[in-house]
């Protein structure tokens, strides 16, 4: 008999949960203790690998548990909801930090280029998004999403995301607090708009991307590497977000607001039946 999501046993989500934890923890180590391994395939490559094999894991994990292949990984949308996901988080970066600009608390100058090292951060940016995403939207947004309702879901793992950066550089309960705001409940809008893990990976890709190694900005704390160009803060850090970078900002706050209310309104409307 295959289980039904609303009746999935406590102890399968723990698995569920626990597993999905474990594999991204050592996707992450890989990642950073494989040196020999990207000699070998190339860093970039080397990140590639460990997203795919994140992403099988999790599905394997979810047939092993559920008796069901994950229906929010399909393959036919994998290109144009990842797409859609980087556009959308590439326009949020951009319209925060132009806010902070346009505000005059920062100052944007050009730095230069490397491609092969932009290529490498992009790359590690994908494999960081993939880990999260499945742990936070694939597994604890879905799972209470389904047994429960959507409003509950979105504000436990909002506030699970915000959570678990607590610990970062810089952090403090405010910054992990506007996480929780901006991202948690914009990335589980996403994910429940689309019904896929590919538009959160996106946009999640594309954030911490744009924000650290194009705009030389710390991403949830941590100082970005090679960047393209560098911007100086110098407001206040309710405007600027100090130390731990603009996601600490209430203009990512107010903006993270409206693309989830947009997600939501246009998931209510889809959904809603008409007379």
């Amino acid at each position: 008999m295959t289980a039904t999501p609303n009746k999935l046993p406590l102890w399968q989500w723990i698995l569920l949960f626990i597993g999905a934890t474990v594999m991204s923890f050592i996707g992450y180590a890989a990642l950073v203790g494989g040196s020999e391994l990207s000699q070998m395939m190339g860093y970039p490559g080397l990140t590639i690998v460990c997203a795919a094999i994140l992403l099988g894991m999790y599905a394997l994990l979810v047939k092993l548990l559920e008796q069901r292949w994950p229906t929010n990984l399909p393959l036919r949308k994998a290109i144009p909801h990842s797409l859609l996901g980087l556009l959308v988080g590439f326009l949020f970066m951009v319209l925060v930090v132009s806010t902070i600009v346009a505000s005059g608390c920062a100052v944007i100058s050009w730095k230069g280029f490397s491609g092969a090292e932009q290529f490498n951060m992009l790359m590690l940016f994908l494999a960081v998004a993939v880990g999260e995403e499945i742990i936070c939207r694939g597994v604890i947004f879905r799972l209470i999403d389904e047994r429960w309702n959507t409003w509950v879901a979105l504000l436990v793992s909002a506030l699970l995301f915000g959570w678990m950066h607590i610990s970062n550089d810089n952090a403090t309960w405010w910054s992990s607090m506007a996480i929780a705001i901006e991202a948690g409940l914009l990335l589980a809008a996403a994910y429940k708009w689309s019904g896929t893990l590919w538009v959160p990976i996106g946009i999640h890709w594309a954030w911490n991307y744009v924000q650290g190694n194009v705009f030389g900005l710390a991403v949830s704390g941590s100082k970005a590497g090679t960047t393209i160009l560098a911007t100086t803060v110098n407001g206040p850090d309710i405007i600027t977000g100090g130390a731990f970078g603009p996601e600490a900002s209430i203009v990512a706050v107010i903006l993270g607001t409206f693309f989830t209310l947009v997600f939501l309104a246009n998931r209510y409307r889809r959904t809603t039946p008409r007379h």
